[in-house]
């Protein structure tokens, strides 16, 4: 196990009618005037909307607002936060939604108290040495932006779809009702549900030997996932289920089960240049993706993936046949992104062959000509994973 800092300082406020609380929470952090940024009209058409109005109205709370948060973050709508964020002088911003919503309200918050251009951050140009405080309601369980420090942003002119990470853009709290998230249809849940079981292979994929707790504590986690995550296709409205599904998606993006080994995030890079050329659905992009990735890589470590096949998707262990064994287990997680409704081929997602070189053209702009720390890979070796997740 390699040495570690961990730092998850958001309070989790978790169960049922919890939003109601989000004035009294927003007081006791100190809150004045709130930002709040939010999606499209989901949270209008629930009540939602109006419960956290009423909590910040009840609590003396002046607040200013922004829609429009979409599936895949973009730079416009940041620009627009930032500059209505100054104009009102904001104190504290309130993201409600999902990751989206969470995404474009951390950046709001990192760029509310910058000088220049908050793109500087994703562009490597500057590093956040301030930011707003960041609360959280979350509505769909699949970033795990609600516990962690990362925020992924589009840059629309030019197709650039990139990540930052501050701890000063963990959020202090994070409300979490599972009710909140029942009403969703199921390819967002079935999304959400890969994304952060990614968030987890992203971390599981590693060369850190003797790491035996976060790799027990990783196969505990995707095994509960997987479980919930068909009583949610019987049953929607499963609260214990919906329960597991969101707690999941924090402890999967929080940190906790990456501590002492060193992480991927290869193939999240792989599946933002699709995201930011099609504005194909995050999750959906990545249960095509993975499973591609993880063919071409098995015999980096053989070993690695017959664990997994074994511990997390049950195939019989078989000493003789480790590779066939390996094999079988992705075969196994196929089967199941497709059991819940998602796509495992680039062909089935809707993207075009004809456009892997120009997806190859922004990965490098992005990553470079090499890139990947469980597999040090080139852009050819990416063309070949991307034909590969072709059909």
């Amino acid at each position: 196990m390699d040495n570690f800092k961990f730092y998850s300082p958001t309070e989790f406020v978790f169960g049922k009618d919890t939003e109601q609380e989000v004035g009294k929470l927003l007081k006791r952090y100190g809150a004045k005037k709130v930002f709040i940024h939010y999606g499209g009209g989901s949270i209008k058409q629930s009540g939602l909307y109006d419960t956290v109005i009423a909590a910040l109205k009840t609590e003396a709370i002046a607040f200013v607002e922004l829609g429009g948060a979409k599936p895949n973050p973009i730079d416009t709508l940041v620009y627009e936060g930032i500059e209505l964020c100054k104009q009102a002088a904001c104190d504290f911003v309130l993201a409600v939604g999902g990751g989206s919503a969470i995404d474009s309200a951390k950046a709001i918050a990192a760029g509310a108290l910058y000088d220049g251009d908050f793109w500087d951050f994703y562009d490597r140009k500057a590093t956040v040495r301030k930011a707003l405080p960041v609360a959280t309601i979350l509505t769909i369980p699949a970033a795990g932006s609600e516990g962690s420090s990362a925020t992924v942003v589009t840059k629309e002119s030019e197709g650039l779809k990139r990540g930052m990470g501050s701890d000063l853009l963990r959020p202090k709290f994070s409300i979490i009702n599972p009710e909140l998230t029942m009403s969703l249809p199921m390819w967002h849940t079935a999304a959400g549900i890969v994304d952060m079981m990614s968030h987890i292979f992203e971390r599981y994929l590693s060369k850190t030997k003797d790491v035996i707790l976060t790799d027990r504590l990783c196969e505990a986690t995707l095994i509960s996932i997987m479980e919930a995550a068909r009583k949610i296709v019987k049953e929607p409205n499963d609260y214990e289920a919906r329960a597991t599904i969101c707690w999941a998606g924090t402890i999967a993006h929080n940190g906790s089960l990456g501590v002492g080994r060193e992480e991927d995030w290869l193939t999240h890079g792989l599946e933002h240049e699709l995201s930011a050329l099609y504005d194909m659905t995050h999750g959906a992009g990545l249960a095509v993706m993975f499973p591609a990735y993880m063919k071409y890589v098995l015999d980096e470590d053989v070993e690695r993936f017959y664990r997994l096949s074994t511990k997390v998707f049950g195939v019989p262990e078989n000493h003789f046949h480790k590779r066939e064994v390996a094999l079988e287990g992705i075969e196994r997680l196929m089967l199941f992104f497709k059991e819940i409704g998602m796509p495992t081929t680039l062909k089935d997602a809707g993207a075009e062959k004809v456009d892997i070189p120009k997806l190859l053209e922004t990965l490098e702009i992005n990553q470079g000509k090499s890139f990947g720390r469980y597999k040090k890979l080139t852009l050819d070796d990416a063309r070949k994973i991307y034909e590969l997740a072709w059909e």
